[in-house]
C-alpha cells in the first residue's frame, strides 16, 4: 500500500475550488445569509458576493431571498443535495491526509490491551500528550485480538507470542516476563507444589477465549516442562486473573507489569521459584504500511522510550 503525500499548493486549490459550495450550504444550513457569515467569519457582502457568482457560473437560481428568509430553489436543493456528500468526503480525506503526513498534529487511533492499557497507557498518554498538545488520541482496549486493516486502527499494542501474521508489520519492543503466583493463603488448603507436575489443574486459572485451557511451558536449566491449567475458571483479562489469585482462588501465569505489587506487598508469592516461564513480547504492529506514516512513527518512538524506564520489561 502506498502513502502518498500532497503538497500545500494541491490541497489549497481543493479548498478553493470548494469555497463557494461551503458557503452556499453555510447558507443553507443557517437560513440566512448574514448566519452563514458569522458561522464562516466573512462579511455579509462576501456570502452575497460568492453566492451570486455560484448563481452565474451554475446558470440556475440557488435562493429565494426575502427580507426575512432564504429559501431554496429547485436547482439549489438538488446541487445541495449532490455536494453535501461531496463536501463532507473531502473534508473526511484532508483530516486523514493531515493526520498521515504531519509528526506532530493529527489524531491516532490505537488499540492496546486491556491490563496493559489500565495499568500503564494512563502515565503514558498523560506525557505523550505534555509532549504532542496538537495530537488527539483514540485509545480503544480490548483483550481481543482486533484486525487492525478491518478496525481502521494507525497502530495496536499487542503482548503475545512472536506472530505468526503476515499481512500486517510487528515492531518488537521488548520481551514481557512472566512469574507462575498465587496467594501464601492457598497452601494452607492445598500441598505446596514443588515441580511443574505438582501443580494441579483445577487450581491453575487459564487465560484464555472460550473456555480454552491454557498450557504453561516451565524450564530449569536443560529441563522443560508443560503443565495444563484447567477449565473450571478461563478469562481472557488479565486484571480479573490477578484479583482472583490475590484473594486467593488460584494459581495464574501472568506478565510481572501485573503481579509485582501483589509480590512486593506479600499478597502474592512465586510459585515453584526455581523454574522460569519464558517470556512474551511486547509488540506494536500496523497496516501493511510501505514506511511509518510521521504521526504513527511519533507515537511508536515514544512509546519505546516510556517503556525503556519501566522496570517489568526485559530489553
Amino acid at each position: 500500500m502506498g502513502i502518498y503525500y500532497f503538497d500545500g499548493s494541491q490541497q489549497t486549490a481543493a479548498m478553493q475550488s470548494l469555497k463557494p459550495i461551503r458557503v452556499f450550504l453555510s447558507v443553507v444550513e443557517q437560513g440566512s445569509f448574514a448566519g452563514a457569515a458569522r458561522s464562516l467569519r466573512m462579511t455579509p457582502a462576501s456570502i452575497t458576493r460568492i453566492i451570486a457568482q455560484l448563481e452565474q457560473d451554475l446558470g440556475q437560481q440557488l435562493l429565494l431571498r426575502t427580507t426575512r428568509q432564504v429559501s431554496l430553489t429547485g436547482a439549489g436543493a438538488l446541487v445541495a443535495a449532490r455536494y453535501r456528500p461531496v463536501l463532507e468526503e473531502f473534508d473526511r480525506v484532508t483530516e486523514e491526509v493531515t493526520r498521515t503526513t504531519r509528526p506532530d498534529k493529527g489524531r491516532l487511533s490505537i488499540n492496546a490491551p486491556m491490563s496493559f492499557g489500565m495499568r500503564l497507557m494512563p502515565g503514558l498518554v498523560a506525557s505523550f500528550r505534555l509532549a504532542y498538545p496538537h495530537i488527539s488520541l483514540d485509545v480503544h482496549l480490548t483483550d481481543v485480538l482486533v484486525d487492525i486493516l478491518d478496525d481502521g486502527c494507525d497502530l495496536a499494542i499487542r503482548i503475545s507470542d512472536p506472530p505468526a501474521d503476515k499481512s500486517t508489520i510487528w515492531r518488537k519492543i521488548c520481551q514481557v516476563p512472566r512469574q507462575v503466583v498465587a496467594a501464601p493463603a492457598l497452601f494452607e488448603r492445598m500441598p505446596r507444589p514443588e515441580v511443574p507436575e505438582d501443580l494441579p489443574p483445577e487450581r491453575c486459572l487459564s487465560y484464555g477465549h472460550k473456555g480454552a485451557a491454557e498450557t504453561w511451558v516451565l524450564t530449569r536449566g536443560g529441563l522443560r516442562r508443560s503443565a495444563r491449567a484447567g477449565t473450571d475458571l478461563v478469562s481472557n483479562n488479565g486484571e480479573f486473573l490477578y484479583e482472583m489469585a490475590i484473594s486467593g482462588n488460584g494459581i495464574v501465569n501472568l506478565p510481572d507489569f501485573l503481579v509485582r505489587d501483589g509480590l512486593a506487598s506479600g499478597a502474592l508469592e512465586v510459585v515453584l521459584p526455581d523454574w522460569q516461564v519464558p517470556p512474551l513480547h511486547l509488540m506494536l504492529y500496523y497496516p501493511p504500511y510501505e514506511r511509518l506514516p510521521p504521526l504513527v512513527e511519533t507515537f511508536t518512538d515514544f512509546f519505546e522510550a516510556y517503556i525503556q524506564d519501566i522496570e517489568s520489561f526485559d530489553f
